[in-house]
């Protein structure tokens, strides 16, 4: 009897210390509701304004038409407009193929068609024409839908053409009922006067380990840089640090400036690492000078590192610090283009990712590598704003926390 009553009184006791330990942890999580306000809600919130903001269908492709002088086919882009539907937007017609064809590398348009000169004399020959369509793009699903589009715009610009060709190919036919024989037009030229040849001029191929390769490198570099720093003034904050900071001569930007070079250090040692992986593993294209590579890479450790020390002086615990860099993650995986272009969000909520560093280190990360240059030159500037702003609000913060330690 007296074993069994020292194993029930063991079993007691284990039991107390472990309900003692779950009532600690409720009431820690229960004294900081902040916490589990963002823990709870955040992803839900963020879910919110991605379905509010996300409309799922593409912007109508800017176009350009090119038509020849020699062509005798309409100059009026509401004529065109009328058979291009919803997804091409007609902006201008003109017979100077070489502009056209510039704006298109400096991406101010997103579809060039060139209209034969000769329409209708192949026609009348019983010939197809060409029509040459041209884009630019690195992303292989926009490399396809643009490629969906011309072939369809075509058949639509097809049905517009028989009805102004073959009528004057019936004159045509009619005026031949002399000496010369009758014109024979074969069926399926009938049925298609155009073809189309569709040709992009990106750099590169478009392919998913290339254009998805400089994403996920600005998205770990930002993902890092938060989170290495989002720990570090808050468990000097509670385990009293900042009290020996504040009676030590030290100054706050002295402290601020110690973290940004150490963490920058690790950032960029590892922005190194993974660049040489992609580079020279999976053979994902540099096409730009490794310089203007490197200059975005430090503009955007720059920028997360300060947004990381940003989280971690507003913070009250650790556990808030890494629920708050889950969130920055899960946003912009969201919201930077890293999943899902840009242009399929609502405007506010477009103009609001910008607020973000990777949203910036992806266009750029992707133009410098894939293409050789950007013609997004002010997201440089953005970028190097958006770290100077972190830098200069952190550095505001950690002075009010130096003075309020006591």
């Amino acid at each position: 009897m007296g074993a069994v009553a020292d194993t029930l009184l063991g079993l007691l006791k284990s039991w107390t210390r472990t309900t003692a330990f779950i009532s600690k942890e409720v009431r820690e999580v229960i004294r900081r509701p902040g916490a589990l306000f963002s823990l709870i809600f955040g992803p839900f919130v963020i879910m919110g304004v991605f379905g509010l903001g996300y409309s799922g269908q593409y912007r109508a492709l800017s176009t350009v038409l090119v038509v020849p002088r020699s062509a005798n086919l309409p100059r009026d882009a509401n004529f065109y407009q009328q058979f291009a539907g919803e997804s091409v937007r007609i902006v201008g017609i003109t017979d100077d193929v070489d502009a056209a064809r510039a704006r298109l590398q400096r991406q101010e348009i997103d579809l060039l068609v060139v209209a034969p000169a000769d329409l209708e004399q192949n026609f009348l020959s019983g010939q197809q024409s060409a029509i040459d369509i041209e884009y630019n793009e690195l992303d292989p699903v926009r490399d396809n839908y643009a490629r969906f589009v011309a072939y369809r715009q075509v058949q639509e610009l097809n049905r517009a053409l028989i009805e102004q060709v073959i009528g004057q190919g019936e004159q045509y036919i009619l005026q031949s009922t002399g000496a010369q024989p009758p014109i024979t037009i074969p069926p399926q030229v009938i049925a298609a006067p155009t073809r189309p040849e569709p040709r992009n001029l990106a750099p590169i191929s478009p392919n998913v380990i290339a254009f998805f390769s400089p994403a996920v490198l600005a998205l770990v570099l930002q993902h890092m840089g938060v989170t290495l720093t989002a720990l570090s003034l808050v468990r000097e904050r509670l385990s009293g640090a900042m009290d020996i900071f504040r009676v030590a001569p030290v100054r706050a930007l002295e402290i601020l400036i110690g973290k940004y070079l150490a963490y920058a250090f690790f950032n960029l040692s590892i922005a190194a690492a993974l660049s040489f992986l992609l580079i020279g593993g999976l053979h994902v294209p540099l096409l730009s000078p490794p310089g203007d590579m490197a200059r975005v890479v430090v503009l955007l450790s720059f920028a997360a590192v300060g947004l990381g020390l940003l989280i971690s002086t507003i913070v009250d615990s650790e556990r808030q610090a890494v629920q708050l860099s889950m969130l920055v993650l899960l946003t912009s995986v969201f919201f930077s283009g890293f999943v899902l272009p840009l242009d399929q969000f609502v405007t506010p909520l477009r103009i609001a990712s910008y607020a973000l560093p990777v949203t910036h280190g992806i266009q750029l990360l992707q133009d410098f590598m894939l293409r050789g240059a950007t013609n997004e030159s002010w997201e440089l500037l953005v970028l190097g704003a958006i770290g100077v702003l972190l830098f200069l609000l952190t550095w505001t913060t950690v002075r009010r926390n130096l003075r309020s330690a006591s």
